[in-house]
């Protein structure tokens, strides 16, 4: 029996006591090698450049266009899978990812392995939007914040992982299989969702395609991170800076005024209309940045010797425990607010005790820190906003969520970047306690409130 076009779990699973926490295990597979690929690809830019003969400008556009249409697709991706099903985006999802990382791998030029990341980025949009709402959709109303840890956990060890596996895959058997690595687990995530995942049984129907809307916001989020990425270090004249600039301001009032005249829009206002759910996205933002800019600020103070990539996994190392452990160690009154505010608060404190000069071990223990918060905060966040958006656009509401979690990474990059090249290390550290402590006023500042 069929919903639409998505077929039912087998019996056997769908009538098990850990069914949802099968489907919860199904989605971890995306969830790992959505950042394995994430921090694995740069490893590849020395290799590509020798041999495609290639500059740098040239090759980091094999993540940047992956990263800029992944980001502008995420919340239209969404919007398409709460009407034809969240389940069946997922797993066709899977499946063009998994096609496009291999075609990333026999890619003959750099401007077809460019191409293929595009492809790929689509693939990823339709896993990425669907992976929360699959999440909290899965298991019950109060295990939804243990198994977004779970999740988050998943992706904790594929981003821990990639730099090692990364490595070993180029010095090895070479960049190609960088991409080709995607094959296995693709298939096997494919499997797992077929017979793991459960159908969609609410629905928001589709009516007339916002094209215009989806046009607006991807040029908005697209401006947005050349924007960003142009801070960083992209090279671009100073007028295309203020023109994007411009450009991403526009389009972001356009995509406002279209979608309250549309009559079938991409994105109902109204869901960010609850302060739990506007500044719950503002706090994941905070989060990812905190998150990823100590990973590009340690390699440029620490240097790159052996024992660097030994001390940066400690950040997601920290971020894994405390992600499937805070569910069960801190006492169910805190709630998710709570969590939220301590969570980040000791993330903060983590990235303060980064003080210049310290010891790696010092290093390594204030990167547990930071992790252990990161890890109660963002799944308690996250299921803030989830809890607050109606069942029938959760696919919508977990685009959102990855679209913050994307804007977030890029510009923790970005602003490590810039404080390092004008205000040195203490700058850049003093920018990651900030974002910790904004990310904590966020949650203090939401209050809990249930979707109807």
């Amino acid at each position: 029996m069929t919903i639409g076009l998505e077929r039912a779990r087998p019996a056997v699973v769908r009538d098990h006591p850990k069914a949802g926490w099968f489907a919860v295990g199904a989605v971890c597979f995306g969830a790992f090698m959505g950042q394995l690929d994430a921090s694995i690809v740069t490893l590849t830019f020395p290799a590509l450049q020798h041999e495609y003969g290639a500059p740098l400008a040239a090759v980091q556009w094999v993540s940047l266009a992956y990263l800029l249409a992944l980001v502008g697709l995420l919340a239209a991706v969404g919007r398409v899978a709460d009407a034809v099903g969240r389940k069946l985006t997922y797993v066709q999802g899977f499946g063009v990812f998994t096609v496009a990382s291999v075609a990333c791998g026999l890619a003959p030029t750099l401007g077809w392995l460019v191409a293929f990341r595009v492809v790929q980025a689509i693939g990823a949009a339709m896993l990425q939007a669907n992976s929360v709402a699959l999440v909290v959709r899965s298991v019950r109303e109060d295990r939804a914040r243990a198994a977004l840890g779970v999740q988050a956990a998943a992706q904790a060890l594929g981003l821990a992982l990639g730099p090692a596996v990364g490595g070993l895959l180029v010095d090895t058997v070479g960049w190609r299989w960088v991409f080709l690595v995607n094959a296995p687990v693709g298939l096997a995530g494919l499997i797992a969702g077929r017979y793991l995942l459960p159908r969609t049984r609410e629905r928001t129907p589709l009516g007339r395609f916002d094209g215009a809307g989806v046009g607006l916001l991807a040029t908005a989020s697209t401006a947005l991170l050349l924007v960003i990425s142009g801070v960083s270090g992209l090279e671009m004249p100073g007028w295309l800076l203020i023109a994007l600039a411009a450009a991403t301001v526009c389009a972001a009032i356009g995509f406002v005024l279209r979608e309250k005249a549309a009559s079938s829009p991409i994105l109902q206002l109204s869901v960010l209309r609850p302060p739990v759910v506007s500044l719950g996205l503002a706090g994941a933002l905070c989060g990812y940045l905190v998150l990823f800019g100590p990973l590009t600020l340690l390699p440029q103070v620490l240097g790159t010797a052996g024992g660097t990539g030994a001390v940066l996994t400690c950040l997601p190392a920290g971020f894994a425990v405390a992600a499937v452990l805070a569910d069960r160690v801190l006492p169910a009154r805190l709630g998710s607010r709570g969590r939220t505010v301590l969570g980040a608060l000791v993330a903060a404190a983590g990235c303060a005790a980064l003080g210049p000069a310290s010891a790696p071990w010092e290093v390594g223990v204030s990167l547990v820190v930071a992790g252990l918060g990161l890890g109660v905060f963002i799944p308690a966040n996250n299921s803030a906003v989830m809890s607050a958006i109606p069942a029938r656009m959760s696919a919508t509401g977990g685009g959102l969520v990855n679209m913050a979690r994307g804007l977030g990474t890029a510009l923790g990059v970005a602003l490590v970047t810039l404080c390092l090249h004008t205000g040195g290390e203490p700058a850049a550290l003093a920018v990651l306690a900030g974002a910790g402590v904004l990310a904590a006023a966020t949650g203090l500042a939401a209050r809990p409130e249930r979707a109807r």
